[in-house]
This record gives structure tokens, sequence and C-alpha cells, in this order.
């Protein structure tokens, strides 16, 4: 569910033990996998806490961010899709595959640079049909992969990240939306570490239990007709 590096010690072993198996795996961006390929295209400086160095020392460097840029924000598959962040409740799922592919164009095409260069910001903070270039490509990627809480209009709130959002703010978490525009599809995601992967909606599967911050590992293996969905958990040192 993204956010493949930076969120612990071992980012280029973890990303070469990803890249060994590419052809058995799906796997979508996150919003730390993007800031690497900002890093590595030197429109971003690194950050304090970064894991990155590695990675960008690395020989096979090219190799792998290649294949980093080339996961979709969006993978959909039977009844179940594969998200960093989430679906906001005014798009479909057709509709955010749609999205996503637009994304996925600008990095992997010759914009890349513009589009890396331009990603970052909380404007606009809402979806509109009329937005174009490099505001549209930003708040499409800030949904996928930024998004915890939205306000009823699908506007997102940025700013609130734990259990509960800042006070005085009449937002609430966006897969707890009724009126949500993806019927019946799971959608599989992580980056909200605080949730602890307790997620009372029935098609919402919170996969983020915060291994990162000394919490677990957690990974389901999905229902299937003969057998029922099971998790499974690996505690991590902080």
């Amino acid at each position: 569910v993204g956010d493949l590096v930076n969120r612990g010690p071992k980012s280029l072993k973890t990303l070469r033990f990803l890249y060994r198996m590419r052809d058995q795996l799906v796997a979508v961006l996150g919003n730390h996998d993007l800031h690497l390929l900002a890093v590595a295209a030197g429109v971003r400086k690194p950050g304090s806490s970064d894991t990155l160095d590695a990675i960008l020392d690395a020989p096979d460097r090219d190799e792998l961010l290649d294949w980093l840029a080339s996961l979709p924000l969006v993978h959909q598959e039977k009844d179940y899709t594969l998200v960093h962040a989430g679906i906001p409740p005014q798009w479909s799922i057709k509709q955010s595959l749609a999205f996503s592919r637009e994304v996925e164009s600008a990095l992997q095409g010759r914009d890349k640079l513009a589009f890396l260069t331009d990603m970052y910001g909380n404007h606009p903070a809402c979806w509109s049909d009329d937005l174009a270039g490099t505001a549209r490509l930003r708040v499409i990627t800030n949904y996928f992969t930024r998004m915890r809480y939205v306000y009823p209009n699908g506007q997102l709130d940025l700013k609130s990240k734990g259990k509960s959002p800042l006070p005085g703010r009449k937002v609430a978490p966006w897969f707890s939306y009724s009126e949500r525009k993806i019927g019946k599809q799971n959608i599989i995601f992580g980056h909200w570490a605080s949730l602890e992967g307790k997620v009372k909606e029935k098609h919402a599967i919170a996969l983020d239990t915060g291994c990162v911050w000394g919490g677990a590992m957690t990974m389901i293996r999905l229902p299937e007709p003969d057998r029922k969905a099971k998790w499974y958990q690996c505690e991590c040192p902080a």
C-alpha cells in the first residue's frame, strides 16, 4: 500500500527485495516514494530523518528508481482497490483509476521533472472538474497519497493527522461518509498509522499499524470462496 521506503532504516534493502519480486508484486506509490523520486531528481532537499542516502548512492539506483516511477497510484482488482491514503468520497472507482493514470503519465513522461517540482503544496484543497495543469495533478496526488480527513464537500484537511481531527474542524475520515461513490468496493490502504488498523466501516481495510513507530507490520490474506480472510502481524522494534 505504498511508502516502500523511508519508513525504516533499511530502505535500500527493502526496495531491492521488492524489485527482485516485481513480476509477482502489485504495489502503489505513497507520499514517501514520491518524495524519494523528487529528491533523486534534485527538486527537493532530503529531510533530516530520511533514510534514502543508501538508495541515492547505490550503483543500481537508476534501475530501482525507474521501477518505482512505473508504479500506479491506484490498483483495482475484482472487489478490491489498493491505494496509499484513500479514495475521496466524491469519486467512483472508475474516476479514481482515470485520475491516477493522469498522474502516472506525468510521472513517466517528458514532464516528470515539472510534475515533481510542482507536486508539493496543500492547494487546491478540493477537487473541481475545471482544474488543469499542475494544480489538477497536485490535488489528485494529495487525495491518493496524503488524505486522512475531508469536509463533506470533499475538501482536504491536511493538518489533522491523529485519531480525531484538530478542534473546530467539521471533518471526518474519508472512509466514513455513507454517500461515497465507490459502492461495495473494498479499499485497502495504509498511510494512517494512528488508526492502528482499527476501522469500523465494512469496506475500508487499514493496514498501517505503525511498524516504523514500534508498532506492528500487518498483512491480510484476502478471502476466497473456500476460505475467510486472515490477518497476520509481526511486532517491530521502535
